[in-house]
């Protein structure tokens, strides 16, 4: 996909010209030698995305925990077997068909799945929604975790790694305000207002605008597939785009496709120590983000008595969460890049974890919980996914489009899974070892966190050999 033909991608080839090309990294400025349209396809492709899928967000919440949130961790389990069953049904797509078709089948098979779980919520009998609702909570992991990690993966193609410290913050800031107008749109059509609501208190306090006619929650299925149709056409555009602006730089188009071969990603991982050391750190984020969330998911479902306020609540928190990643990357994500380097801004992440999970032992209070979970999931979407997406953009077509979807994907959701059951873990270990009462959650989550920074660093190391070796990777002398 733009930098080379064979298993090894060069970033020294990923500039069409040298310096002072108007192509070339070091041109352009802001946009890094990168056409506006470009841009702002790659930010709109972006937008859509995340406006569609935190549309449908918060009433996965609210239907997970429609029954409790000692759900949660089986229904994590249950995504981790669907996400084994789909990655090679994945592999196998992106193995025979070039990018310009698996990337809207692969949406249009998602928007199916959408209309067919709107007319489940109309036909079935109410009794057995609350399946219906953990289906729905596997389907939308899946859903997220594909289209995203296609959509970054496209994005390394068509940038590359210079000028992806350049523009993958500017970009993102398209994600951050879909995910936005999401939450937005979902009070907008359950509450009957354009409004926006502080979630806690005894008295939430409201600012409304804007009032017109309620529509009752399956309705929102339905309206998610306006932005997801409008991502494949920009996802389209985008490709077309890219390759002609690139064209001039590297290998023909033909050339940047996966190859054949479907189990290229996973044997890729197998014989890497950068591919693994990206696992490591994925699945150290989803195990330290998934306590977290269960809390989360506690006490909303404590706090809210029904289903619509439930997902109202999650919609404010979403929403709060997202006002908090704009304000940084429109003035903090390309300075904390360019000051800390990737290795740097990997490590913010954990160094946030760490923090808060201390001061969640010491307080131990549902406000410190709950503004932790707004700064750590801000601070992620700004800063620590834009500079971990630049990892992959040395890599291989098999590598982005393969290795990276089984980690974004599969390594993923073990995190989750390893993560929601690490609570009961605790407590059958405090009983086997003849304590009292559980081991407190800090005993596991704070070391977690310190060898999450190392491997923060460790990434940050192989990425800068990786740009001082014209793209070449620690451990990747041979690969399959």
């Amino acid at each position: 996909m733009g930098e080379t033909s064979g298993q090894n991608s060069s970033v020294a080839h990923a500039a069409p010209g040298g310096a002072g090309h108007p192509g070339s990294p070091d041109a352009g400025g802001f946009t890094g030698g990168v056409p506006w349209r470009v841009l702002l396809l790659a930010a709109a492709y972006f937008f859509f995305i995340l406006t569609s899928y935190y549309m449908l967000r918060p009433i996965r919440e609210t239907m997970a925990i429609e029954r409790g949130a000692d759900k949660l961790p089986w229904l994590m389990t249950a995504t981790l077997v669907v996400m084994l069953l789909v990655n090679p049904a994945y592999a196998f797509l992106v193995s025979k068909f070039p990018r310009r078709r698996f990337v809207p089948i692969t949406h249009y098979f998602f928007g199916l799945n959408i209309v067919a779980f709107f007319a489940a919520t109309r036909l079935l009998p109410a009794e057995t929604l609350h399946s219906l609702g953990y289906a729905f909570y596997i389907w939308l992991s899946v859903f997220n975790l594909f289209v995203v990690s296609i959509f970054w993966s496209i994005m390394a193609d068509v940038f590359g790694r210079d000028r992806a410290k350049k523009v993958f913050g500017v970009i993102a800031v398209g994600g951050t305000l879909g995910a936005i107008c999401g939450p937005i749109i979902v009070n907008s059509l359950l509450g009957g207002s354009l409004s926006l609501e502080w979630p806690f208190g005894e008295k939430p306090a409201a600012w409304t605008p804007v009032e017109f006619p309620k529509v009752e929650r399956e309705w929102v299925f339905l309206a998610a597939l306006v932005p997801l149709q409008a991502a494949i056409l920009c996802a389209g555009s985008l490709i077309k785009r890219g390759e002609a602006w690139r064209s001039g730089a590297a290998a023909r188009a033909e050339e940047r496709e996966p190859t054949a071969d479907a189990l290229a990603g996973f044997r890729l991982i197998v014989g890497s120590r950068y591919l693994q050391t990206l696992s490591l750190y994925m699945l150290l984020f989803t195990i330290t983000s998934t306590f977290i969330y269960v809390e989360q998911a506690n006490m909303i479902a404590e706090k809210f008595p029904d289903a619509a306020a439930r997902t109202k609540a999650f919609a404010n928190l979403d929403l709060y969460t997202n006002l908090l990643t704009l304000g940084t990357q429109l003035f903090l994500t390309r300075q904390i890049i360019r000051l800390l380097g990737v290795g740097g801004t990997l490590a913010v992440l954990p160094a946030i974890t760490f923090c808060g999970f201390g001061a969640l032992a010491v307080t131990g209070s549902v406000p410190v919980l709950y503004s932790y979970q707004v700064v750590r999931r801000g601070m992620h979407y700004a800063v620590d996914r834009p500079a971990r997406e630049v990892l992959y953009t040395p890599l291989s077509p098999d590598e982005k489009y393969k290795s990276k979807a089984f980690i974004d994907t599969f390594v993923y959701r073990a995190g989750d899974m390893l993560g929601g059951w690490a609570p009961t873990w605790l407590g059958k270990v405090s009983g086997w070892i003849g304590l009292k009462a559980a081991l407190p959650s800090w005993t596991l989550w704070m070391p977690l966190s310190l060898l999450w920074i190392a491997t923060a660093v460790v990434l940050g190391v192989m990425q800068r050999h990786a740009g001082n070796a014209g793209g070449k990777l620690p451990g990747q002398e041979s690969k399959a």
